[in-house]
């Protein structure tokens, strides 16, 4: 009887301990929503721990938010760490950057300037730029710690003023005015749209970095080459899968598509803000993340393509990157395509992007095509077709990347970086350095992946505080623009700011080579007209319903119904060209995505975070 009861313990002993060891053996589980480039690197990271994961992507093809380009500009080591890190890795293959496209050039009334050709022709422009540039560097200068932007009051104040105000206030001379909300549109938003407080701490950060520094390489098909070394790396991707639901427990966590549901352990939420707002989760979000989720600023963006056997402008403009116009039209960036002739990539930012947003594609492209043939009638014969990327009419980003409006710090300042139970975020609105930004993104990534792991290793966070708001800072009323008919603001007009703004216009010295310029109009100024348009005061844009789950990578977790968890046989890249990183910024770029104002490179009074976003919003996260 003693010993059949020593056997019966025994017995039990070794049945507890082979539980124990099973259990042990048992990877973790994550599932990551999103396949844009923070949803892929969330999904790597956890999976080179270890982690079982599974991606789902709401799109048919990876990538996210790619742009047009045939290739994209990037940072070196200096300006984008991380990115040069996973390049490294993947080893992609970069090209060194020509000298002459490591800076920005200008058109002004259809005639190309270089940085030093503006000083010596233009120079009532060149000098109004200087000016501006240095008022904007005093005031980025004033924030000690970009990751604590409201730190006193008085920065706390500037939350509430919008940076078209601020600009008014400067009575730059119309060229300089119009060059200035073209850059800041392409890289954020419009101007009116733009707290004060966003635009000199992303100022802040970027400097001590030069534009040499943000375009020392090429790299060759853009964005979407970095995110198929990531697809390449991972066991479990579901394309063509939009999440609609999310429950939480103590023990995990359960995601729906459709009638199917996954579970895993933990979630790595990695879509933009309008996407998660149409997503359904038990238990909901409180109530300043749902004030966030339609209350936050993205700055919005079309990008259209125009590819030609050959070039039928002028050439000095040829393969000079990133231009800004005095055009309302946007960023333009030429260069060749890739299998022969050359391609003119238009960035349509800010409000121009909204006044186009009952247009369809062909609409668009044959507007411009209109202009085009007027003058060049080969262009007809050159021109072999277009490609068109509309991130304001996407549903699942609504915009294009992240532009904080005034008073959305104070109300929303990193509220995404904390993890909410069992749910971390990713992505490039959740990271404070780089938003819009392939930079951004692939920090983000790493970030969420990290905070998982301590999830899982029993750390906890503390939950997201409202910041304190600020008392509103006085500023006047920007007085109302007249709006004008669409291809009037599109294509053509003046940029009425303000009476100071006209009045400082008139005072400003024309030289003979301007008066010609205004006789014998460019390629570009016949094309698309006269300058900027006032910034339009179109209605509120984040709307909630405008959004879909943006394409994430998801870790391997278990279905609740039967469905195949291999990976599908070939994920499809993203479905165009290279990227805001903004770009596909991508802001912005890779990236909104962008390079940033000269203010931004001059040396700072104390060691600032190396960090700015890539200098063309094709460079915007994706």
């Amino acid at each position: 009887m003693a010993a059949a009861w020593v056997r019966l313990c025994a017995l039990v002993l070794i049945g507890v301990t082979s539980g124990a060891a099973l259990a042990k053996d048992t990877p973790p589980t994550a599932i990551v929503v999103g396949g844009g480039l923070a949803g892929l690197t969330a999904a790597y990271e956890l999976q080179s721990k270890g982690w079982q994961v599974t991606l789902l992507e709401a799109k048919s093809g990876m990538g996210g938010r790619s742009g047009l380009a045939t290739s994209e500009w990037i940072g070196n080591g200096k300006a984008q760490p991380v990115l040069n890190q996973y390049i490294d890795r993947f080893k992609l293959e970069t090209l060194p950057a020509p000298e002459f496209v490591r800076t920005p050039g200008y058109l002004i009334d259809g005639e190309y300037f270089s940085a030093a050709e503006l000083t010596t022709k233009q120079p009532a422009t060149a000098e109004a730029l200087k000016r501006y540039e240095k008022t904007l560097d005093d005031l980025a200068r004033s924030i000690d710690d970009p990751l604590t932007p409201q730190a006193n009051s008085t920065l706390f104040a500037l939350d509430q003023i919008n940076v078209s105000s601020w600009l008014d206030k400067l009575q730059l001379p119309s060229t300089a005015r119009q060059l200035i909300n073209q850059q800041i549109r392409t890289r954020y938003d419009e101007p009116s749209r733009l707290s004060l407080l966003y635009f000199a701490q992303q100022t802040r950060v970027y400097r001590g970095v030069s534009d040499r520094d943000l375009r020392a390489a090429r790299l060759p098909g853009g964005s979407p080459v970095l995110a198929q070394a990531f697809v390449k790396q991972l066991k479990t991707i579901k394309t063509s899968s939009p999440v609609t639901a999310i429950v939480q427990s103590k023990d995990g966590v359960t995601v729906k598509v459709g009638s199917v549901g996954y579970q895993a352990d933990y979630l790595v939420m990695a879509v933009p803000l309008r996407a998660l707002g149409k997503i359904q989760m038990t238990p909901g979000l409180d109530s300043q993340h749902l004030a966030a989720l339609k209350g936050t600023n993205y700055g919005w963006r079309d990008q259209l393509m125009l590819k030609f056997k050959q070039p039928v402008w002028e050439s000095r403009a040829r393969m000079s990157g990133e231009i800004f116009s005095n055009t309302g039209l946007g960023m333009l960036w030429i260069e060749p395509a890739l299998k022969g002739g050359a391609n003119v990539v238009i960035n349509l930012s800010g409000d121009n992007a909204r006044l186009l947003q009952a247009f369809g594609d062909k609409q668009m492209v044959d507007q411009v095509l209109i202009r085009l043939h007027a003058f060049y009638p080969q262009a007809r014969g050159a021109f072999t077709g277009y490609e068109v990327k509309r991130y304001s009419t996407d549903a699942g980003t609504g915009g294009a990347y992240l532009a904080y409006g005034p008073g959305q710090i104070s109300k929303y300042w990193r509220l995404w970086e904390r993890p909410v139970q069992r749910i971390a975020f990713a992505g490039e609105h959740t990271d404070a350095l780089y938003p819009g930004t392939l930079e951004g993104a692939l920090r983000s990534g790493q970030r969420a992946a990290g905070q998982v792991q301590d999830l899982a290793a029993g750390k906890s966070f503390d939950p997201a505080k409202a910041a304190p708001i600020a008392a509103a800072a006085a500023a006047g009323a920007v007085a109302a623009k007249d709006k004008g008919g669409f291809f009037s603001n599109l294509f053509g007009g003046s940029s009425k700011t303000d009476k100071q703004d006209q009045a400082s216009a008139k005072a400003e010295p024309v030289t003979a080579k301007e008066t010609d310029q205004v006789k014998k109009p460019g390629f570009f100024s016949r094309l698309f007209g006269g300058g900027d348009k006032p910034e339009v005061k179109a209605a509120p844009i984040a709307k909630a319903e405008e959004v879909a789950p943006v394409a994430a990578p998801a870790p391997v977790a278990a279905p609740v119904t039967p469905a195949p968890a291999a990976k599908e046989a070939a994920v499809k890249p993203a479905a165009s060209k290279a990227a805001p990183a903004k770009h596909a910024p991508a802001h912005k770029p890779a990236a909104k995505p962008v390079a940033k104002s000269e203010a931004a490179k001059k040396a700072a009074a104390k060691p600032a975070p190396v960090k700015k976003p890539v200098a063309n919003t094709q460079a915007k996260a994706s």
